[in-house]
């Protein structure tokens, strides 16, 4: 299994994407700004878009490619998200004022878009793929994913704060790559508490949950101003520590991965 970061910025700069990853050529999970970077036929070899939950940087590409690629594809582009998500997409975006209803256009038999609600624990079999949505605790209802690759299997917490419950699940699978959201820094602790969201300690104690001692984790959602911040806070953390509890890298777009 390939796994391409198209972005993993909290925020937009220059050479900074939002939240956005390329599973093999037809998996999409979430949409952020890093889909822009796309070819038109890599945009329209892609099937299905499986969505954390409605925040701007993580759907903000989700209308703007659909556009792009819609004449040249031949089927509905498939959605896959919490109800609560789809209900904002509904709402929010596709409702004929920010955007087109694209599950009514073309025509409602054959419209640009299918929205299918998935649950928490929920797996499906996308494209030779097992796809599940892993438990988040954020400000709106979300979720991560978890998805087997040959080597074991890709996981993404999504936006998440202390989330025993993930871990939980995540304890009891082959885990070869963990991608774990750090997005504030601990000068901004009290902001991460307020907007769930980890900062370097609170993600340091969940890593002690962790039993995957043989994966790699790697940060992702950094705000762009505090990147350097973060990462040197996390490592001062792991450098105090007798026994860190795991390898810790900064996740930048353009990354691939294989598993």
């Amino acid at each position: 299994m390939k796994v391409r970061v198209l972005g993993c910025s909290g925020a937009i700069a220059k050479d900074c994407r939002t939240t956005s990853f390329l599973i093999d050529d037809s998996i999409l999970v979430d949409a952020g700004t890093g889909v822009g970077d796309l070819t038109l036929d890599e945009m329209r070899r892609i099937d299905h878009v499986f969505l954390t939950h409605s925040h701007l940087d993580h759907i903000a590409a989700l209308p703007l490619m659909l556009d792009a690629v819609a004449s040249l594809r031949s089927t509905p582009l498939q959605i896959h998200a919490l109800p609560a998500t789809i209900d904002a997409l509904r709402q929010h975006v596709f409702n004929n004022v920010i955007w087109p209803d694209f599950e009514a256009i073309p025509t409602v038999e054959q419209p640009f878009l299918r929205l299918h609600p998935l649950q928490v624990g929920e797996q499906r079999s996308i494209a030779g793929r097992v796809v599940e949505a892993l438990p988040a605790v954020h400000t709106v209802p979300a979720v991560g994913y978890a998805i087997q690759g040959d080597t074991g299997w890709w996981v993404f917490s999504g936006d998440t704060e202390r989330n025993p419950a993930f871990w939980q699940r995540i304890n009891t699978l082959p885990v070869a790559m963990l991608v774990i959201e750090t997005a504030f820094s601990d000068r901004e602790s009290a902001l991460a508490r307020r907007s769930l969201h980890l900062s370097p300690r609170t993600l340091l104690a969940e890593l002690q949950a962790c039993t995957a001692r043989d994966c790699r984790v790697y940060i992702t959602h950094t705000k762009p101003a505090e990147t350097q911040v973060i990462m040197q806070e996390i490592h001062e953390l792991l450098d105090a520590r007798a026994h860190a509890p795991i390898d810790v890298y900064w996740l930048q777009a353009g990354q691939e991965f294989t598993l």
